[in-house]
């Protein structure tokens, strides 16, 4: 058993716009928080692995080809591996526990 300190919590992204912390990992899944402040900018691209997000804490929008919805405290998101997906029309600084399944990178293959 392990307690992961500081999941999900807010913490201020540097000058990136936005941050992931990856807080836990193994073969079979990792965990992290990803932070998007008021006004900032989601910049990721679809991942290689499944992927949940739990929002802890602000409100935005969440945007893959086929839907948009609103989303805060207490949403739990489901993205399949490889789903473009972006939060955007963040009102309320927003942080989300994310956990990837299996790992995340793990699935992505060496050039």
């Amino acid at each position: 058993m392990e307690i992961i300190e500081g999941a999900g919590m807010w913490t201020r992204p540097g000058e990136a716009g936005n941050d992931w912390v990856e807080q836990l990992r193994t073969s079979d899944l990792s965990v992290g928080t990803y932070c998007i402040p008021v006004g900032g900018l989601d910049t990721q691209s679809p991942h290689t692995e499944d992927e949940i997000y739990v929002v802890t804490s602000g409100r935005a929008k969440i945007m893959t080809p086929g839907r948009t919805a609103d989303v805060g405290p207490g949403a739990v998101i489901f993205v399949p591996a490889g789903e473009e997906h972006r939060f955007v029309d963040v009102t309320e600084d927003l942080a989300l526990l994310v956990v990837f399944g299996p790992a995340f990178g793990s699935r992505t293959s060496a050039s």
